[in-house]
């Protein structure tokens, strides 16, 4: 079932995160774009996003100097905010990604570069299937939990990895990629989320805005959406700010999931973003009509975008 208007409009600005006792914006803001800024830029980013009402944001400890410059900007906002990290990646620790210790040394790297005693959630960062049937990864998790360091723990990732790592049912939070260009877990990954109450959490809901761009170079980020928009051919792909819209109420609209992060360096993007929301959810036959393409055109290689 879509959500239908009233229901949208009741819960616009926070919808319950899963089976936590988390109610989160609709919108989240993700922390990767900001790695590079300067801290003046992302005070201002951030202290406005939380004045329009957003409330969670999620980062990584391999996102650049994104943990320090989100520490420093929200010193004394803790109450206003959930705080989702990842980790997987050694990104400047001896030792190689996945290793035991490298990982609890990591965790402990993000608290001190953001500023506090806890965060609400850590996800585990695109970790494969291999890495997982071994549990250590997971018991640094579990015993970071344990120890009052994250209230929830999580993973973030797709395809296969992601159903084993949802399969292991220890976790309490699923970050996946999901968007027009990128529909897969709609049908291998979230029903599984659903059933046990996990909290949902689209990332890259606006396909990196691949479809602006005339033509596109195999080694760019955005390349494989690219490729698929070409061949999608969305007939609502015109007008690059209603498409932005169109993009992030299907992210929205589909079921069971909690809220879509947008990443920007922007300090206006935010509240543009979440401006764009104004109309709701999709009605039923245009989110029925992307889907209704995307099961005609996909191809067996078009997996989660990791």
């Amino acid at each position: 079932m879509l959500l239908q208007g009233g229901e949208w409009k009741e819960n616009m600005e926070r919808r319950s995160f899963g089976r936590t006792d988390m109610l989160v914006s609709i919108l989240g803001f993700g922390g990767a774009e900001i790695g590079r800024s300067d801290q003046k830029t992302v005070d201002q980013l951030l202290h406005s996003a939380l004045d329009a009402g957003l409330n969670m944001i999620d980062t990584a400890e391999c996102y650049g100097n994104s943990e320090e410059l989100i520490g420093n900007a929200l010193a004394g906002r803790r109450d206003d905010y959930y705080l989702f990290t990842k980790c997987g990646h050694a990104s400047g620790l001896e030792g190689a990604d996945w290793d035991p210790v490298v990982l609890a040394q990591s965790i402990d790297r993000s608290l001190q570069r953001l500023n506090v005693d806890h965060v609400d959630v850590i996800h585990l960062h695109s970790c494969s299937e291999q890495i997982l049937r071994q549990g250590d990864v997971i018991e640094v998790l579990e015993r970071a939990k344990r120890d009052g360091k994250t209230r929830y723990i999580g993973y973030s990732g797709d395809s296969s990895d992601a159903l084993y790592a949802l399969q292991t049912g220890v976790f309490d939070s699923f970050e996946t990629s999901l968007n027009i260009a990128d529909q897969e877990a709609i049908d291998l990954t979230l029903p599984v989320a659903i059933e046990q109450g996990l909290g949902i959490i689209a990332k890259r809901p606006v396909a990196n805005v691949a479809w602006k761009n005339e033509s596109m170079g195999k080694e760019e980020y955005a390349y494989p959406y690219w490729v698929r928009l070409q061949e999608l051919q969305y007939p609502f792909l015109s007008d690059v700010q209603k498409d932005v819209e169109t993009a992030l109420r299907f992210a929205l609209s589909v079921p069971g999931v909690a809220t879509a992060i947008v990443g920007t360096a922007n300090p206006d993007r935010w509240a543009q973003n979440a401006g764009l929301l104004a109309n709701g959810p999709l009605n039923e036959g245009a989110y029925q009509q992307i889907r209704n393409r995307w099961n005609e055109v996909a191809g067996p290689d078009w997996v989660g975008k990791v």
